[in-house]
């Protein structure tokens, strides 16, 4: 499973921007995709989660509200669509498949596949 993350960049806070995940492969029944944001020193960690089958979705506390996760199944992409950006945002946004439904979606090493990651950087 390739996984190709896009659409980062520099905004000013309060600005949108729309991330792209696109997926080689999947199993419709059971992956789960992922964003994680990794900041200059400082660990990763989890932002939001979608079911390819159900569309269900997960978020971090800290993104309730601002951020959107979306897919489009015929075009193996997942979205992330962030608005109300902010300077605590900056940081490079990676995309993972995870290979099970059940279980937690937050925790990083349930996940089996990882993109390379997209720079986003907020400015204040």
């Amino acid at each position: 499973v390739q996984l190709q993350a896009s659409g980062g960049g520099l905004v000013q806070a309060g600005e949108s921007l729309r991330l792209s995940c696109a997926v080689s492969e999947f199993t419709f029944s059971v992956d789960v995709v992922g964003w994680f944001r990794q900041a200059p020193g400082k660990e990763r960690e989890f932002v939001s989660a979608i079911s390819w089958r159900s569309g269900s979705t997960d978020y971090a506390e800290f993104v309730k509200g601002r951020f959107t996760i979306s897919r489009d199944n015929a075009e193996k992409t997942i979205y992330l669509q962030m608005n109300s950006l902010k300077p605590e945002d900056t940081a490079v946004y990676f995309c993972a498949v995870r290979r099970r439904v059940w279980g937690t979606w937050r925790t990083l090493s349930e996940y089996n596949y990882w993109g390379q990651g997209t720079l986003v950087t907020v400015s204040s």
